[in-house]
């Protein structure tokens, strides 16, 4: 009886391995897309924070510059993110 239940156990445990892994780095890939458009935000906001400086010291060219620098640094960290999504879900 007490071999049964161990050779149950290990059985158990080795068929849903591999579920409870590729649960794990389902996870780890929706973290890594989370962060990266957490990044992109805060890129996009600090953009549009210099914009919005230069734009009150009468900088309009300069401001709208600023802000693109964000947009297109914000777009660098959504695709930094969504790389690292795809690798974590191909890695599994």
């Amino acid at each position: 009886m007490r071999t049964w239940m161990a050779a149950m156990v290990v059985g158990f445990c080795m068929m849903t391995g591999p579920v409870v892994y590729a649960e794990a780095s389902e996870t780890k890939a929706k973290m890594e897309k989370a962060k990266g458009e957490v990044k992109a935000d805060v890129e996009e906001m600090k953009g549009e924070a210099k914009g919005m400086k230069e734009e009150m010291k009468g900088n309009d060219a300069k401001a709208a510059m600023e802000r693109a620098k964000g947009d297109v640094k914000g777009a660098g960290e959504r695709a930094k993110g969504k790389m690292k999504e795809l690798k974590e879900k191909v890695t599994d």
